[in-house]
């Protein structure tokens, strides 16, 4: 068998019910949702939240913490992972992205000091903890913020 011979076998494919299209269709007039009210209305429904006049749980839960707008997250990388490439000499943001230490996207990039390493590397990033930057100089390189 190949991927061609593969063929639905027949009755499994519908075509889809075409509604408000004339009586002889089956799903004219009301469309099939019967006569007047809240459900046959456009927007109709109660919503996925209602619970039939029991307060819903998002009120009865309590609302606690802060969200801070203005937060900037990082994408952490350890020296441990820049010590597993000897070969490369350089780190940057796009180059930690091409060898997947961190994803894509709008993520800044923090290095952090966990682990060692032992060859010298200019590493731009945005933004260093105090002993990875010692640790980097350590070895002969460059820590440098972008």
């Amino acid at each position: 068998m190949k991927l061609h011979d593969v063929v639905a076998p027949s009755g499994a494919r519908h075509s889809r019910k075409r509604v408000g299209r004339g009586e002889a269709s089956g799903l004219g007039k009301t469309s099939g949702k019967g006569n007047k009210g809240q459900k046959a209305r456009s927007g109709g429904g109660k919503g996925s939240h209602f619970e039939g006049g029991q307060m819903p749980l998002y009120r009865r839960l309590p609302k606690r913490g802060f969200k801070n707008p203005f937060r900037v997250e990082y994408e952490v990388v350890n020296l441990r992972d820049l010590a597993r490439f000897p070969e490369v000499s350089e780190f940057d943001p796009e180059t930690m992205i091409r060898l997947r230490l961190v994803k894509g996207g709008e993520a800044r990039v923090k290095v952090l000091a966990e682990g060692e390493i032992d060859h010298a590397v200019t590493v731009r990033a945005h933004g260093f903890s105090g002993r990875a930057a010692e640790k980097i100089r350590a070895a002969g390189g460059q820590a440098e913020v972008v």
